[in-house]
Parts: structure tokens; sequence; C-alpha cells
């Protein structure tokens, strides 16, 4: 897939300017610390150097900065907030490789829930997939496990139908690409099996193709990278996405599991259409594929080291592994305008990529029992939104579109197509 240059020209030109980035990117808490990767499981430990101290988010508009209408973006969101889809959401927008737009809307609970603010913690459902990915790429640099390895060298418990997990790659069970129809038997994760028997009953499924071949979206089988992890390393695959990851980022309200939610001192509870819903630990038990917990500035440190500003942590060579598109898909956001505006999209190691409007973009999305997330990013221009909500509504994915037709100036379109009382549109 081509990468797409941004139609606005870059500010900085020089040296100095390119120094100054680099300069305010570490302050922003991206510490760069080499993490030397070792051959064997038994050198695996590293301590990550202490992350720059941050600097205050941008959360007001006094504090908004780039070339984007914040003000414009900030009218839109808090009519969409205003929608009976919508409790809580928090949003960080990076413009040109600098965090330039933080805020929270709405509550953490409906009833007597507190304003959302940045540091309010939020589950990134499917999102998480994204960690899976890219700490595989990141320990195939390191030399621990390599993308082509077979499953069967790992003794994972997934069963695929003619034993085809003994072939399949750690590349493309990651690239959703095990054969399985789609989600199988999510039904019986969400009834309280355990992931590991359910993985070994998926040998008696019948597949929609053959392993390697068509994509699949998987969370149980997805999960099966974990088992990989931890036999290549000896430690626990939350352990290693935080001693390689979350701590060199400098994510540290970053956890893993509903005890990581529960213990945050600031946490939006789960809704549904206006009410409470029940928070659930089902995808919990499958951490690979949704077990992470953060709130939008980790979400941002994230978005921002998968830009490439965090080399030291996620090199080039490993960001390209990890997006770089395996495998053509459906349109994830369906046939909506929205979706149909989504170009050409693929799937890389847990990230997806799209076309749009001739710009190459890249991210996830997820969704589980009241939560929603996204982050979708130019990687070229190195710009891009994450948001966290605690309801069901689908409103936020269609922001994104916004946010990018005002980075790119395009002509406004009303893709939230909010009305008012009086039945007009409400345009920024």
């Amino acid at each position: 897939m081509n990468t797409f240059a941004f139609r606005r020209q870059p500010r900085w030109r020089t040296a100095t300017a390119v120094l100054a980035l680099v300069a305010a990117v570490g302050a922003a808490g991206l510490a760069v610390s080499r993490c030397a990767g070792p051959k064997r499981p038994d050198q695996i430990a590293a301590t990550p150097a202490a992350p720059a101290p941050p600097l205050p988010p941008p959360q007001a508009p006094e504090g908004w900065r780039g070339e984007i209408d914040y003000r414009a973006l900030d009218a839109r969101i808090q009519a969409m907030m205003a929608d009976r889809t919508m409790q809580g959401l928090a949003i960080a927008v990076v413009e040109n490789g600098r965090l330039s737009f933080v805020r929270g809307y709405g509550r953490t609970a409906p009833q007597d829930g507190e304003p959302v603010r940045p540091e309010t913690i939020f589950r990134w459902a499917s999102l998480s997939k994204t960690v899976a990915g890219t700490l595989s790429a990141r320990l195939a640099q390191d030399g621990v496990l390599s993308l082509t390895d077979p499953l069967g060298k790992f003794g994972t418990s997934l069963r695929l139908p003619g034993d085809a997990q003994l072939t399949l790659t750690v590349e493309e069970l990651l690239s959703q690409r095990t054969g399985l129809p789609k989600n199988a038997y999510d039904g019986w994760l969400e009834g309280g099996r355990d992931p590991k028997l359910i993985r070994e009953s998926l040998a008696a499924v019948a597949p929609q193709c053959p392993p390697g071949v068509c994509h699949s979206y998987q969370n149980i089988a997805y999960d099966t990278i974990r088992e990989v992890v931890e036999t290549a390393t000896q430690r626990s695959y939350a352990d290693e996405a935080r001693q390689r990851l979350f701590l060199p980022l400098g994510m540290t309200s970053t956890t893993m599991g509903m005890e990581g939610l529960q213990a945050a001192k600031h946490w939006a509870r789960p809704s549904r259409g206006g009410h409470a819903a029940t928070l659930v630990d089902a995808y919990y038990r499958v951490p690979a594929a949704a077990g992470v917990n953060s709130n939008i500035l980790d979400l941002a440190r994230w978005m921002e080291a998968q830009m490439g500003l965090a080399p030291a942590v996620l090199p080039a060579g490993v960001l390209a592994e990890i997006q770089r598109p395996r495998v053509n898909t459906s349109r994830p956001y369906g046939n909506s305008p929205f979706g149909r505006s989504l170009e050409r999209p693929g799937y890389g190691l847990g990230m997806r990529s799209f076309t749009y409007k001739g710009h190459r973009l890249v991210g996830h999305s997820g969704a589980v029992t009241g939560y929603r997330s996204t982050m979708m990013f130019d990687p070229a221009a190195k710009t891009g939104v994450v948001m966290l909500w605690n309801s069901e509504g689908s409103l936020p994915f269609k922001l994104q579109a916004e946010v990018f037709d005002l980075a790119y100036r395009e002509p406004f379109t009303d893709w939230l197509q909010l009305k008012s009382g009086d039945g007009s549109i409400i345009a920024p």
C-alpha cells in the first residue's frame, strides 16, 4: 500500500527545528531508552530508563496548538455528546508529531459519575490487538522468536481443522488468517467458558477458507499469541508488554485485566443507552485480544510511538512490520458513507490500514460491553486521533473523518449527521 504525502507542507524544515521536535517529544513522556533485545529468554529482563516528566496536556483552549481548528472540533464534540447514545468520552489529537488537543467530555457513569478527565481510565477492548502485534514484532527483532515460526513450535492450546495449527505462522495468526469463521466461539467466551478449552475445540469448526489465505477476525484464537510470547520468553504476557513497551514509553496508567481497571482512582463505568451496564470480564480473559486499560494520555503516547516518535523503543523496521498490510479485509465500519470513504482496507500485525482521500491511515478500534475505543493516524503526516468512551454509541468513529478533514483542509462534511432542534445541520 502506498504512503501518500500530507497535503500541507511540514513546518519543520531545518535541522534546528528537527532537534526541537525531538526535544518536545521527549518532554511529552516518550522515553527513548534503548531496550536491547537478548537472544535467550533468561536474558530478557531489562530496566527501562525513567521517562521524562510530561508537559501539561493541552486541555484548555489557550493550550490547544496547531493548524487544526480545535475550537470548531470542540464544538462538534460537544454537539455529539448531546446525543443519547453518548455518556463520557476522552479524546486526544496529535498534529505534526505534537500532542495538540486533549479533553474529556461527559461523565464516568450515568448516575453520580464524575466528569471525564484526561486521567480517566477506560478499556481499550480490541485496540489491545495493536499491543500483541507490536510486542511480537519487537520480540522478533530481538531474536526471541520469528514471525515465520509455526505455532507448532510453541505447543499452544490452539487446535485448527486438519492440524493446521502446526504450520500456521505467528505472522498469519497476528494478521487474522487462521481460516476460522469470523469471531469463532465468542459466544462461548461470553458464556463463561475457559478460553484455553475453547481453543482446543476449534478443530471441529468448519473453516471459512484455508489457513493463511483470507482474513477472518478472531478474539479467542488471536489470544494464542499470548501463549506464544509466554513460551518464548518464560515470562507473563502482561510483564513482557509492561517491560518492553509500556514503561519505556512512559505509559504509567496502562494496565491489563479487570483488576487494573477497578484499582484506578478515576475510571469510567460501562453504560448502554443512558443506563449503567454490568462490567464483565469475558474479554479480559483473552488479554492479547482485548485486555488493556489506560487513560487517553497513554493512548496518545502509544499512537505517537506508532508514528515513529519513539525509535529506541519501536524502530522504523518494527513499525514497518506491524503496519504493512498482509491481507485485504471487508470494510470494518460497514457500508455507511464513512465506511465507504475508507478505501483499500487491509490488516497487518494487529493493525488496520486504509486509504482516505488519497492519504494512508493506520489504526484499530475496539468494542466490548459498555465501552468503545479507536485510534487512527496518518504515519506520513504524524497526525492522528485517539478516543475512548464508556458507551456503545458509534458517533466517535465517524468523528475521525471530521478530524482528518480539518487536518487536510477539506471542505466540511457532516459525517456525524447531527441535527439541531429545528432540523438544521449543526456545523462547526
